[in-house]
């Protein structure tokens, strides 16, 4: 408890610390206060209808994403998912359209613009969701609007709009200016609004039937979980990398340098929580289409399958998807050709290996190795829920126990944590644990700096 205080009094005296902590809690705060702000013209007494319905299925799930804001009728119902989607489809134009692979390649500039392209798909993307949630909202008994049909949706999309671009605009400033990734860390925060009272709901309905030992396997499973979770976050293949020794001048005398031996460390999840957000955000469109068509998802079959998170078709899309999503996304973060240049002009080598292209095909070759059952396992861990379910834990507990809604919250409390210790360690204090460093999802990009 001691080394407790003492660690938290050291984070508070890095003032540039303080600072990015501070921030984050404000825009999480104002986040979270934004969830319970209900649309203009709607009665906020009459949504026990859409709270109900929002509870389960593929919109229990992206209602879990939104912080509840979805069921709430909030300003902040579509969340962040638009920009998500946004952003893969312009990924994806990287690979295909040579114009974005050029403007790719233009460094800062560049990427500017790509940003500047991402945020008014933005914009379409969340119009056209807008469209079809104020299609939902009036479709359901009891939502009353109080207002003329047309102004309705002519403001609903407005503000929805807007609620999505404002909360982009905070989570990029977390990323600027507070700590981690200020996208995924909103998610988590609204992610993690759910689990008292999903633990709670689910203690309850196990002690009113008698399965308090039940209940306490699934906490215990859910641990287990958990870690594994952990070691996939954490999980590294370490090369050994050694520097050739090398004549330099250093106070008008001639020393020799290098001659020692480090690790060049992948990751096992490279791609960290991309590949199940960008997943999750794909699977969202059967979702979306069924709110233009209300009714249409009690008769269409595809629908039907691909709005429950139980189904066959849903899950092995959803682990192929992830899959898929893995080794692209690392492809993208993960330049071998690169690292091999780097390690040749700092006279580095992979003992048994020759400099340059014979280096980069042994970084490809092992990269490409460790990603598949790296993939395989974050696979299987976005389609738990709907394992646990089927032994009868309720959806909202269920969650909890793999897909995105675990991944997030593992990797993201990683990289705030591995955050605050580098600021730590960089200010000569001791770091969060005394057993090692902790790592994160930048543990990739710090290594191959």
């Amino acid at each position: 408890m001691k080394k407790l205080f003492e660690t938290l009094s050291n984070i508070w005296k890095i003032e540039e610390l303080r600072q990015r902590i501070l921030l984050t809690f404000g825009f999480i705060l104002i986040y979270r206060v934004g969830t319970f702000i209900t649309l203009p013209g709607i009665d906020p007494n009459a949504l026990a209808a859409l709270q109900s319905q929002g509870s389960g299925g593929i919109l229990g799930l992206v209602n879990l994403f939104a912080g509840g804001a979805f069921s709430r009728a909030s300003v902040f119902a579509l969340g962040i998912m638009p920009y998500i989607s946004a952003s893969i489809a312009i990924q994806l134009l990287t690979i295909a359209v040579p114009y974005f692979q050029k403007l790719q390649k233009e460094g800062e500039s560049g990427r500017r613009l790509i940003n500047q392209y991402t945020r008014w798909l933005t914009v379409a993307v969340t119009t056209f969701q807008g469209a079809g949630y104020v299609v939902y909202l009036t479709s359901i008994d009891g939502a009353a609007v109080l207002i003329s049909p047309t102004l309705f949706a002519i403001s609903t999309v407005i503000v929805l709009t807007t609620g999505t671009l404002f909360v982009m605009w905070m989570g990029e400033k977390i990323t600027d200016k507070g700590l981690g990734n200020g996208i995924s860390l909103l998610i988590m925060v609204g992610i993690l609004a759910h689990f008292p009272s999903s633990l709670i709901q689910e203690a309850s309905s196990r002690l009113q039937s008698g399965g308090l030992i039940v209940f306490v396997l699934e906490l215990a499973f859910l641990l287990v979980v958990i870690a594994g979770c952990i070691v996939l976050v954490q999980g590294t293949r370490r090369i050994p990398v050694q520097y050739a020794k090398r004549n330099i001048v250093q106070g008008g005398r001639m020393m020799q340098a290098g001659g020692v031996r480090q690790y060049l460390p992948l990751k096992i999840n490279a791609a960290g929580v991309m590949p199940i957000i960008f997943a999750q955000a794909l699977m969202f469109l059967p979702a979306t289409i069924a709110q233009f068509l209300p009714g249409m998802d009690q008769n269409n079959s595809f629908l039907i399958a691909f709005n429950d998170i139980r189904s066959i078709p849903y899950n092995t899309t959803y682990f192929l998807l992830v899959v898929v999503f893995t080794y692209f996304y690392t492809a993208l973060i993960i330049n071998p050709t690169q690292m091999a240049d780097e390690m040749k002009r700092n006279n580095g080598f992979i003992p048994g290996v020759k400099p340059g292209k014979a280096t980069a095909n042994f970084i490809d070759t092992v990269i490409s190795r460790i990603t598949l059952p790296g993939a395989i396992f974050l696979g299987f861990v976005s389609i738990m829920p709907a394992i646990v379910m089927l032994i009868n834990v309720q959806q909202s507990f269920a969650l909890f126990y793999g897909g995105t809604s675990l991944i997030i919250m593992v990797g993201v409390i990683l990289d705030t944590l591995q955050n605050i210790e580098t600021h730590l360690l960089n200010r000569h204090y001791d770091g969060l644990t005394s057993s090692g460093r902790i790592k994160g999802r930048q543990g990739y990009a710090m290594a191959s700096m």
